[in-house]
């Protein structure tokens, strides 16, 4: 069980986040209960309890109590100004509309001055939200010095959570979801034809998840390990599992059909299973084929001081034997190509697992084990820091800089939502400004603002209708209320990375639960928090399509050149330094490669959405995204199998894949320059099939050839898949090249 929520909440982050803003908030409630405050003192500082907790962004413990620290000035001045301001409307909204400008104006001063605008302009909503008058501030000072301190000693004392400690545990959920995609592996052994379509989808989900904990592993590994060996270390063992796993899949696909597996079927969702099937099956190769895979997840599994004994080494020594050519059983060529993908796997967990834990009991190795450890000693004492840098890309001034420009928009959309929702409400206007200014949080173009908007409104009917039922069974009982209002806080920060419908729902359930302790809820005034919800997303919507709009195409686009541009690195990279050459820093273009593919997957989801009347565009964005998918697999693999040449003697360099290599990344970036600019006159080159440099394979074949047979392989696929995409984006081809 602690390994099924380490995999569904990789780090604990979002249990973590829940459980310290529902400790700081109970223990505010707590202290001002002893204090005896009335209950809009109870409500406001529950609410100044959850701000001081979930503003704060940083992952060093350091700059978070300084920044808690800066924090309670910037609060305490803001909830005087609402205070102050509240007698003259027109004075307080204009001030309203400046302090949000520069809330997301601060945004371009990093996570600091992000959490200091959060707070401010969370402050002077609560000064609304309770009604907030001078005569009250002396109390309020109070109430809000208890909050932050008790989000303190939530933070810092309670839930500590250090760098060091994340990382540890998006380790092991790393871990968990490798064993998870294994299970899903094993299945597709046995799936039947009316299975089949599931499993594939579970394996496609397994795949994508095990990619989504890798790349959360790569963002604080500079945070969380102190040494940059190490670091580059794990990096590169984190990678080598990702990619093992992944190969195994596809190789567990291509024996289940009649002909190989294109790796697009495990990135475009829908896709159907390939065609024909030789499993699954009873013989003794794949009796054995279900054991080892089950065995494999095992040991994956296995913390280290259970992984020890005779029993887990021949298991263990078993699976890296079939690295070995005299040790794979006899079966077809398909069956066998899984057998040396379990091998691989399970030399990448070993290596995963010296990696994260350190050296390993040796005493009952097999020869073949001794060697696959000799090689993960040699690619360790190879591993090199690169001290050099890349070149800041100069960031736009004035207008064009994102920070700025979203203040702007925010500004415009509040004034309007000010404007309309004095109309509805004189006294709860401010709800229209809320969701104006939360619609603008963490997007960057018109349509996600628009799906942001959509599903908020979702989330807030939803939890209108809650709300209603909610207070009805609470009436007047306070305890009880504010029991079920931390419990729909926890929910909402648990659910908020998953589903931001679900967390607008417990949001406006806990209102209408807030409403009942302030003695002001109604049904009209649930439904007037459905109307302010409604025209606050659609002022939003409209200052993001009026005001220096950035549309979705044009940052679709702009996300598409750089993953382009980042995939040209990678292979020409890879391949120089497989033929010879000096490749760079693979390991990092690897990783900016797929950052770059996951920026472009979040910026296309207004495109993909479910709603989104233009189904004939949704579908080409996703299998445009797929395409890319796909491609950074192949360019992960080249850049993993080259940054084993230095230290593998049974690795050489190939001359031959350099000229391979050509017209692919000349064909990446004339697709980048299309994209970038359609009148540029880009034209991709077409030639002979990169597969008529493959010799037949033969069995036992050495296995220089073996690794140069399959980066052969991946760029053959590499170019299939970069001719696929020229097709969709509009890109022209150009006459037939020559083989050189």
């Amino acid at each position: 069980m602690w390994d099924r929520l380490a995999a569904s909440d990789p780090g604990l982050l979002r249990l973590t986040a829940g459980l310290r803003t529902v400790a700081a908030i109970a223990l505010t409630l707590a202290v001002l209960a002893v204090l005896r405050v009335p209950v809009p003192h109870l409500v406001a500082g529950a609410m100044a309890a959850m701000v001081a907790t979930f503003a704060i962004r940083e992952k060093q413990r350091g700059p978070q109590a300084v920044t808690l620290a800066l924090g309670l000035p910037v609060a305490l001045a803001s909830v005087s100004l609402g205070a102050l301001l509240n007698r003259w409307v027109v004075v307080g909204d204009l001030f309203f509309v400046v302090l949000i400008f520069c809330a997301v104006y601060g945004r371009r001063f990093g996570d600091r001055g992000t959490a200091l605008g959060l707070i401010g302009f969370q402050i002077y909503f609560l000064s609304l939200f309770v009604g907030a008058t001078t005569s009250a501030l002396p109390a309020l000072y109070g109430v809000i010095c208890v909050a932050f301190a008790c989000g303190a000693a939530a933070r810092f004392a309670l839930l500590p959570q250090t760098p060091a400690g994340t990382l540890d545990r998006l380790r092991r959920a790393f871990r968990a979801r490798l064993a998870q995609l294994l299970a899903t592996q094993a299945e597709l052994l046995d799936a039947g034809p009316d299975d089949a379509e599931k499993v594939l989808a579970d394996l496609r989900t397994g795949t994508a998840r095990l990619h989504e904990a890798a790349l959360m592993i790569q963002g604080r590994l500079e945070d969380g390990v102190s040494d940059p060996a190490v670091a580059r270390l794990l990096q590169r063992r984190i990678a080598d599992a990702e990619i093992a796993a992944e190969r195994l899949g596809l190789l567990l696909l291509t024996a289940r059909s009649a002909r190989r597996t294109d790796t697009l079927t495990l990135h475009l969702p829908g896709a159907p299973l390939p065609t024909g099937s030789e499993l699954p099956v009873r013989d003794e190769a794949s009796d054995a084929l279900r054991r080892d895979l089950e065995a494999l997840r095992l040991l994956v599994l296995r913390p280290a001081g259970e992984a020890s004994g005779t029993a887990l080494a021949q298991v263990r020594n078993r699976l890296l034997g079939y690295r070995e050519e005299e040790n794979l059983p006899p079966a077809s060529p398909a069956v066998q190509d899984v057998f040396r993908g379990l091998g691989e796997t399970a030399r990448a967990a070993l290596g995963l697992r010296v990696a994260m834990e350190g050296p390993q009991d040796e005493s009952d190795d097999t020869p073949a084990t001794a060697r696959s450890r000799e090689e993960l000693d040699a690619e360790d004492a190879a591993i090199e820091v690169s001290e050099e840098s890349e070149p800041e890309e100069p960031e736009p001034a004035g207008l064009q800089r994102p920070t700025t420009r979203a203040a702007v928009q925010v500004a415009v959309g509040s004034s309007l939502a000010i404007a309309g929702g004095e109309l509805l409400s004189s006294q709860r206007w401010y709800w229209a400004v809320l969701t104006c200014w939360i619609v603008f949080l963490n997007t960057a173009s018109t349509g996600e603002i628009l799906v942001k908007g959509y599903r908020r409104l979702l989330g807030t009917v939803l939890g209108v209708v809650a709300g209603i039922g909610l207070a009805a069974l609470v009436g007047h009982h306070t305890w009880t209320a504010f029991a079920l209002v931390l419990l729909f806080i926890f929910a909402m920060f648990y659910t908020a990375p998953l589903s931001y419908t679900l967390m607008s729902f417990f949001v406006t359930a806990m209102l209408g639960l807030l409403y009942t302790l302030l003695h002001t809820y109604s049904l009209s005034v649930l439904v007037l928090r459905i109307e302010e919800t409604a025209l606050g997303a659609a002022c939003g919507v409209i200052a993001a399509a009026v005001v220096l709009p950035i549309h979705t195409d044009r940052r679709t686009n702009d996300l598409l050149v750089t993953v382009l541009d980042r995939l040209a690195d990678v292979t020409r990279g890879a391949v120089d330094q497989l033929s010879g050459g000096a490749g760079g820093d693979l390991v990092e273009q690897a990783r900016a490669l797929d950052q770059a593919l996951a920026d472009l997957r979040a910026a296309t989801q207004p495109l993909t959405h479910p709603i989104t009347p233009l189904r004939a565009r949704r579908d080409t964005a996703r299998y445009v995204v797929a395409l890319l998918e796909t491609c950074a697999y192949h360019g992960r693999s080249l850049a993993a199998t080259a940054e084993l040449l230095p230290t593998h003697p049974s690795i050489a360099a190939d001359p031959r894949l350099r000229g391979a290599c050509g017209r692919i990344v000349h064909n990446i970036e004339a697709i980048a320059a299309h994209v970038a600019d359609p009148r540029s006159g880009a034209e991709t080159e077409t030639g002979p099939s990169i597969a008529s440099m493959l010799e037949p394979g033969t069995l036992r074949t050495p296995r220089y050839g073996r690794v140069t047979d399959r980066v052969l392989r991946h760029l053959q696929r590499l170019d299939e898949a970069v001719s696929g995409l020229a097709r969709p984006l509009g890109v022209a081809g150009g006459p037939v090249q020559p083989r050189t």
